[in-house]
């Protein structure tokens, strides 16, 4: 006679961490488990509060430099590598896992204006206020005396910024005019020009390479195509930009920061009207860069502090501060998506986390199940307006927060004393413009 008997095996009723602790079987029919809305409302709660709790996003910082940080690059190949320069001249080369200065090199007399590598990334290339234009050999040896560039250029006019192409060995410079140069020549290939006194800020296109824009002195954009003779397009802001960034997932996408206190997000198609204005800052914004999913990005300002806004929302989602940071002058997101290193106008470079409360390091299997499940929550009740009103929560320095407040009111005044114009006028003398088209000025075509 055949006999079935009810086997089962302990070791999959036992917690994989704990070994006393016996796994309980569940059934999930809904209808067995009621108020199920309230019990994730109540999960979610607790789960923005405690990104609240864990939010402390700096990192460290790296010392070393004898003066402002005026340049910050990150190597395209290595993560753990970014090179700095300071307006001092000195460019120094950092491990940001350890904190350590490999190399300290004074390149230039005077201030280091831009740092690129090349498209190999086995040279960097600098530019001063002393007109030369100085390539560097890269390597990470301390004990090595190579201290002397393989080749240096010297220009015409003064270079204020550079930037390499991804793939071909050629590079771009502007100051009094944008320059096209090869690495194996001294004399520039191309020049452009539209009628500008100086050009401050140049950065090419990460997706379509012939593709590059820069920032003039008389508060336009410029478009240029490196296969053409000439420009082809320039917007005119009301007040000067100060850098760029280009989308690095969208060819036709940039932003630009402002001193207006503003960041300004362009599509190329299109450049009469931006496609966002992003505000916030108290102070004029004065670098910008892209995460590498081109989903967010990161600026700096004269304010003290950074923010981290997403691409198509106007307010940002965060912001860094501390005590001891003054001024900033550059930014730059890391490759991996992780990390923000912004460098400022008191000799210190600090790395920030780009998400405040994450964990760093890593994670064991239900540690990310739950996070991912409490990502999950937030998002699902993000309307609620107790977890909104958490989730926005920040505490900002004083000064940042009695500016916002000023900003607040007189943007108010302005706009009620447009309402009371138009509403005691004719019908359509005083038209209605829209927040972002009373930025731009003009938009032109060569």
């Amino acid at each position: 006679m055949k006999v079935k008997v009810l086997t089962r095996n302990p070791d999959e009723y036992l917690r994989e961490t704990k070994r006393d602790i016996h796994r309980v079987p569940r059934n999930y029919d809904p209808s067995l488990h009621p108020f199920e809305a309230a019990r994730e409302y109540t999960r979610a709660l607790n789960a923005v509060k405690l990104d609240r709790v864990f939010a402390k996003p700096f990192i460290g910082n790296l010392e070393g430099h004898k003066d402002g940080v005026s340049a910050i690059c990150k190597h395209p190949a290595k993560l753990s590598v970014i090179v700095s320069g300071s307006c001092d001249g000195e460019v120094k080369i950092w491990d940001l896992p350890q904190r350590i200065c490999y190399r300290s090199i004074l390149a230039h007399d005077g201030i280091l204006r831009a740092i690129t590598f090349s498209n190999d990334a086995e040279n960097f290339i600098t530019v001063g206020d002393d007109k030369m234009i100085k390539t560097w050999r890269f390597h990470t040896d301390a004990e090595s005396q190579e201290d002397l560039p393989i080749n240096t250029i010297i220009s015409k006019n003064i270079i204020s910024s550079i930037s390499h192409h991804r793939r071909k060995p050629e590079f771009v410079t502007c100051g009094e005019v944008c320059q096209l140069w090869e690495e194996t020549r001294n004399e520039p290939i191309k020049t452009f020009k539209w009628g500008v006194d100086s050009l401050h800020h140049v950065a090419y296109n990460l997706v379509q390479s012939n593709l590059l824009a820069a920032c003039a002195s008389d508060r336009s954009i410029i478009l240029y195509d490196t296969r053409d003779t000439g420009p082809l397009r320039k917007v005119t802001l009301k007040l000067r930009t100060n850098k760029l960034a280009w989308n690095p997932m969208e060819a036709y996408t940039f932003t630009s920061a402002n001193e207006d206190y503003n960041l300004y997000t362009f599509d190329i198609r299109k450049l009469k009207t931006p496609v966002n204005v992003h505000m916030d800052h108290v102070g004029a914004v004065t670098d910008v860069d892209y995460s590498p999913t081109g989903k967010e990005f990161v600026s700096g300002s004269y304010d003290k502090s950074l923010r981290i806004f997403e691409v198509n929302k106007g307010h940002s989602r965060d912001i860094y501060h501390t005590k001891r940071m003054q001024r900033l002058t550059n930014i730059a997101w890391s490759l991996d998506d992780k990390y923000i290193i912004s460098g400022s106008d008191e000799m210190n470079i600090r790395v920030w986390k780009a998400r405040a409360s994450e964990k760093l390091g890593v994670l064991k299997p239900r540690e990310r199940a739950a996070l991912n499940y409490n990502s999950t929550l937030k998002e699902k009740f993000a309307g609620h307006p107790q977890i909104r009103r958490i989730a926005r929560h920040r505490q900002v320095p004083k000064h940042i927060y009695n500016a916002q407040d000023e900003l607040r009111t007189i943007r108010n005044k302005r706009k009620t004393k447009e309402a009371k114009r138009r509403a005691h006028s004719r019908p359509g003398s005083v038209p209605y413009v829209s927040e972002r088209k009373a930025h731009v000025v003009e938009d032109k075509t060569d």
